[in-house]
């Protein structure tokens, strides 16, 4: 029975397969906020449901005027099949049959906490803390480890297609939001560069009691993972580099300007979302739709903050200040790095140019490479292929 409507969907007295879902709510698989979060569930049809989520529990409410922190939208049959299949949730969130906009950790944590699986590699959205950080996580499967490092502006929520390909090969997959990005704690004081990152990283595995692990890096997560190949070989196994991002060569003209304390700017910086918003979503192909949507969605919610811009403005200039050569230089250190190694490269990415693969060739004459018709972030873009060649390598360590 139709009760009302609210921000232009209808409000139906009978939430149909939601209330099921929200009968098996798993508190210990999503990471909730101290203050609660609002999610907004939505059918295709325009009838719409809130669940209210505040530590431990879930109740459904009808849709209120609040401003949600993340919108799942599906049709009936779908939501049915996510009810009906502990899997469906993820599976309709890849098929791009279930929307999910704004607060992907909350948003996919619900789905994970109502997938009713209680298997113990179940897919969990969680937070740690460690000797000097509070990283936020989400992991599925048991096994050898794998742990996937964004890139800038990125989350974990980029390598979601990852964890759902390799946790049911038997692996325990971590995906995690680096200091300053996503869900992760943003001190100001934050070196932000390669070292830095690279040390949260073996925390998190000192955290999960991890000797060893298999290293995947997007972009700056392909440096950051470069750099705990150089710092510590010993808990890193094989590495795959996904467009990762390398020492410029050419000279670089605001060397100058960029020594200078500038991130710290970004705490003043006025960022309305009306102004910001816009010209980030004409940065990035397909941005209003599918995971390019999603991905503008966390970049946001962490960018519209004083301290996620001071963190993104540090990586972004660590990134370009990285010295080339010299004794400390990168390609210098590269020509040192012992774990095996798989180069993922884009032919089509305009960040990282495939042509930086030679230079690759000639420091690390042993390294494996992979070209793919795709952009910068071939986990998300060619997901198939990637994750095919993910797992060849990996099996080739046993």
């Amino acid at each position: 029975m139709e009760s009302g409507v609210i921000g232009g969907a209808r409000v139906h007295a009978d939430p149909g397969p939601l209330s099921a879902l929200v009968a098996r709510f798993d508190p210990d698989c999503i990471d909730v906020p101290r203050s609660g979060g609002l999610l907004r569930l939505e059918m295709t049809d325009g009838t719409a449901w809130d669940a209210r989520l505040s530590g431990s529990t879930v109740e459904l409410r009808p849709a209120s005027e609040e401003n949600p922190d993340s919108i799942l939208a599906a049709d009936a049959r779908t939501w049915q099949r996510i009810v009906d299949d502990v899997r469906g949730g993820m599976q309709a969130f890849r098929q791009r049959r279930l929307r999910v906009r704004g607060n992907l950790h909350l948003g996919v944590g619900f789905l994970a906490a109502t997938s009713g699986s209680t298997e113990p590699g179940r897919l969990r959205f969680g937070r740690v803390r460690t000797d000097n950080h509070d990283l936020a996580f989400t992991s599925a499967g048991e096994g050898e480890a794998v742990i996937c490092i964004h890139g800038l502006g990125g989350t974990k929520a980029s390598f979601l297609s990852t964890v759902s390909a390799l946790a049911p090969e038997g692996y325990r997959v971590i995906a995690v939001d680096l200091p300053g990005f996503g869900d992760s704690h943003k001190p100001l004081s934050g070196a932000y560069n390669a070292p830095y990152f690279a040390g949260a990283v073996l925390e998190l595995l000192d955290a999960f009691g991890i000797e060893q692990a298999h290293m995947v890096g997007n972009s700056m997560g392909g440096r950051v993972a470069v750099e705990l190949g150089l710092l510590a070989p010993e808990r890193t196994e094989r590495m795959v580099l996904l467009s990762p991002a390398l020492a410029w060569l050419r000279p670089r003209q605001w060397n100058w300007l960029l020594r200078f304390d500038l991130p710290k700017l970004g705490i003043l910086q006025p960022t309305p979302r009306w102004v910001v918003e816009p010209i980030v979503r004409g940065l990035v192909p397909g941005a209003e739709s599918g995971w390019a949507a999603a991905g503008v969605d966390e970049f946001l919610r962490a960018f519209l903050t004083p301290r996620g811009r001071v963190a993104f403005y540090e990586a972004a200039r660590n990134i370009y200040m990285d010295e080339p050569h010299g004794e400390d230089g990168f390609w210098t250190r590269l020509a040192e790095l012992s774990p095996d190694t798989l180069f993922v490269w884009g032919r089509q990415d305009m960040l990282v140019p495939i042509s930086f693969m030679k230079h690759v060739e000639k420091c690390l004459p042993a390294a494996r490479h992979l070209e793919l018709d795709c952009g910068h972030v071939p986990q998300m873009e060619s997901p198939g292929p990637t994750h095919n060649a993910m797992r060849e390598f990996f099996r080739d360590s046993a």
